[in-house]
């Protein structure tokens, strides 16, 4: 970087002075320390210091010593810290001869960078495994790289007065460690050993204390192969944990949490441990192994007989994780197997964060409770990443992966978004940059909704904003869209699937002409209806809707986004009309009762409680149904799951029509009826459900290009929930890159509704009239 001319030696050794004011990934990450041994050792002065909007550091000396100390700053630099913006000024020298790291400066402008939490690092893991160290089987061991982040701070710039370690004092051999510029905890905010940090407890399933420090810890493990549910306090809430080989163990926590079907997630002690039980390929061994350790999505090998198959009912798949904390890692180290691992709550409630919670939300429920007394701040549960065309999806955003800040130029009017109903997260724009929060849920639920508060107060707290407009989903009876209504002045209503796109967008950095697929479950549409099979032309600022799905009814309306049967009704009833409901060979209409069988025809006939929709996601709905895989789903996206998986089995695809497109009212629609005719008819003749599934999704696929084609549009986002399904996916970017299209598709913010508030920030910033209330 030559940014000091030094023409002459005699100038070359004149002090000069540089001010560098630095945004990005730069506190909690040990960038201070970092900059600090920098400069020493190229002879410098100066200072460098936290700020609401990154790091500011000063450096004076020779010119030639700057240079170098520049070059360095960017070559020697080293994940996870990252510098994403600066702005450099010449000073008057100062004859500063010392560099130091001076106190944070809180006022200001408060953009800076807030580091998700990062998993144990291999020196921290080695001391806690070293008997001759003095954190030997210390549970709360962190340094500079790596520890809680988000989940304990308070407020910004990150210091340790302003996260929930204040309360813990440092004893003199951590302030030594602190203080010394040649340790890796020079000034490592978490910094806690034995003497002086936070502390374990084993409580009983009445809250009384059973155990203290080391002993609570082998206490949960003698639970555990008991067969016993733990309840465990873990760095952004509670998991609920149980051996993962016992099956009636599994089928207990199933029952007392209510989920009946959907797959929990396992934690393995190694690598290793879970190359034995899935298929794992380098990029998800590198996801594994990362600094946000999320639970990835593996191939299940058919030879891990080991799993109790309770973990995940007919799923071909396995959501695995490492150990991302000491206990973790020490809990794991005391077991020879691997664990259930799943939120600690309730139903649809928000995970636990409280350990005095914990005893009334998970009574019942938990058999002990392994706590410690270090309060978080923020609830964060764990990020679920899946590895879709060769690429990390994320597709839910919490611990490792959140918050997540993305640079948007068009972003400058302090702004909140509140996101939609299912898997809601929020958002804030600020100074150039939308911030992306955690996971929270979905919001049937009051505990949710309460939560879900908290959440909006601390996004906006923690980057101090000032919202002079939210922005929210069109649909009237979300939640969300009523908070935003008491909330704002200034309310931007955005269509849900141009929020979809506009988050895809934003996750690829796209300009131009782009044709977003924004295929979900459901989403309020223009029109009234229900849409969720789109494409959206967006360029600039204009957008418009393109084509669409064929529509089709469903009869008893929210019913059916529980009930597949109900949505495979509706689409028979679009293929052969009132004699569907008479065709009692095919599953769907087997699937009811023949008194129920009357109304149901009714509604659909007078299109009574029978809402019409173009949703993909109520499509896979029906397909699943009509192949009998699932008539009745426990949760969001099981049906589809099952078609998913079936056509994963497949040898080979059947032969069935492809969708034709039809011009109606200035759009296309996308006509899927022939190919599910071919399907029902085939499906009767006896071809294979797996085959069947297969081409399904492969005349999905080939709808996606010949709409794209038609468009003319070469940039193509796949985007919404239905993208979640990595079959689906790769059929349509390996077909639009043979057709000579550009596809992409999400990687940082997820696909379904977890990305919507993000989506809703770009809008609110590129069509601010047009969206106004």
């Amino acid at each position: 970087m030559n940014l000091l001319h030094h023409p002459t030696s005699a100038v070359a050794e004149e002090r000069q002075r540089l001010r560098l004011d630095v945004g990005g990934a730069v506190q909690g990450v040990g960038f201070r320390p970092f900059v600090h041994r920098l400069a020493r050792e190229e002879g410098l002065g100066g200072f460098v210091r936290n700020t609401g909007a990154g790091v500011t550091l000063e450096v004076e000396g020779p010119a030639p010593a700057i240079e170098r100390f520049l070059d360095r700053l960017d070559r020697d630099i080293t994940a996870p810290a990252a510098i994403h913006r600066r702005a450099l000024r010449r000073l008057a020298p100062r004859d500063e001869r010392e560099f130091v790291i001076a106190a944070s400066a809180s006022d200001g402008e408060c953009s800076a960078v807030i580091l998700p939490d990062l998993a144990t690092c291999a020196a921290c893991l080695a001391e806690i495994l070293d008997p001759d160290d003095r954190r030997y089987r210390y549970p709360f061991t962190t340094c500079t790289h790596c520890g809680p982040r988000y989940s304990i701070i308070e407020a910004v710039p990150y210091d340790r007065d302003r996260t929930t370690m204040r309360r813990f004092a440092m004893c003199p051999a951590c302030q030594a460690e602190y203080d010394d510029p040649a340790s890796r905890r020079f000034h490592a905010e978490t910094n806690a050993c034995p003497d002086c940090g936070p502390r374990l407890a084993w409580w009983d399933r009445h809250g009384a204390v059973v155990a203290m420090a080391d002993r609570a810890l082998l206490q949960a493990v003698d639970a555990l192969r008991r067969g016993e549910i733990v309840a465990f306090k873990g760095l952004g809430g509670f998991q609920l944990l149980v051996d993962a080989r016992n099956d009636d163990a599994v089928c207990r926590l199933r029952e007392r949490k209510r989920r009946p079907a959907k797959p929990f997630a396992l934690m393995v002690r190694t690598l290793a441990d879970a190359q034995a039980i899935a298929q794992v390929d380098a990029e998800e061994a590198r996801l594994l192994g990362s600094a946000a350790a999320p639970i990835v999505l593996l191939r299940a090998r058919p030879t891990a007989s080991a799993i109790a198959p309770a973990v995940a009912p007919g799923n071909p798949q396995w959501g695995v994780m490492l150990p991302y904390t000491p206990l973790h890692h020490l809990l794991l180290h005391e077991l020879d197997f691997p664990l259930v691992a799943t939120s600690g709550n309730r139903g649809e409630e928000p995970i636990v964060v409280d350990e005095t919670q914990a005893l009334a939300r998970l009574d019942g429920l938990a058999d002990g409770f392994l706590v410690h007394d270090r309060p978080i701040r923020h609830r964060v549960d764990d990020s679920v990443v899946r590895l879709i065309a060769g690429q990390p999806s994320v597709l839910r955003r919490a611990r490792g992966h959140a918050p997540l800040a993305l640079d948007d130029p068009a972003s400058t009017t302090p702004l909140l978004a509140l996101g939609g109903h299912q898997k809601t997260a929020v958002a804030v724009a600020v100074q150039g940059r939308i911030v992306l929060g955690p996971h929270i849920g979905d919001l049937g639920g009051a505990e949710t909704r309460e939560a879900y508060g908290q959440s909006v107060d601390d996004l906006l707290g923690l980057y101090r904003v000032q919202a002079q407009a939210v922005a929210c989903d069109r649909h009237p009876d979300y939640h969300s869209t009523r908070l935003a209504d008491r909330l704002g002045p200034a309310v931007r209503r955005v269509p849900h699937h141009l929020a979809h796109v506009l988050a895809g967008m934003l996750d690829n950095g796209l300009d131009g002409a782009v044709l977003g697929v924004a295929w979900d479950g459901n989403g309020y549409g223009d029109d009234g209806t229900l849409w969720g099979g789109e494409f959206l032309r967006v360029d600039g600022a204009q957008h418009r809707r393109v084509a669409s799905l064929w529509p089709f009814c469903l009869p008893g309306g929210e019913a059916a986004m529980r009930e597949p049967r109900r949505a495979a009704l509706g689409v028979l009833h679009a293929l052969f009309g009132a004699p569907a409901m008479a065709m009692t060979a095919l599953a769907p209409v087997a699937a009811f009762a023949p008194t129920e069988r009357p109304l149901l025809a009714r509604m659909l006939a007078r299109k009574v409680n029978a809402p019409s929709t173009s949703s993909a996601g109520r499509l896979f709905d029906a397909v699943a149904s009509i192949l009998d895989l699932c008539q009745q789903a426990s949760f969001e996206g099981e049906a589809a799951m099952a078609v998913e998986f079936a056509a994963a089995r497949a040898e080979r695809a059947a032969t069935v029509a492809l969708p034709r497109l039809v011009e109606n009212d200035g759009m296309l629609l996308v006509d899927w009826r022939p190919t599910l005719t071919d399907l029902v008819a085939a499906r009767g003749e006896g071809v294979s459900v797996e085959a069947l599934a297969a081409a399904f999704h492969e005349a999905l696929a080939e709808a996606i290009v010949a709409v794209a084609t038609r468009i003319g549009c070469d940039q193509v986002l796949l985007t919404g929930g239905c993208f979640q399904n990595a079959r689906l996916t790769e059929l349509a970017v390996s077909r639009l890159r043979e057709a000579d299209l550009s596809p992409y598709w999400h990687h940082r913010i997820p696909p379904n509704d977890g990305g919507l508030a993000a989506g809703q920030a770009v809008a609110a910033a590129r069509f601010p009239q047009e969206e106004n209330r």
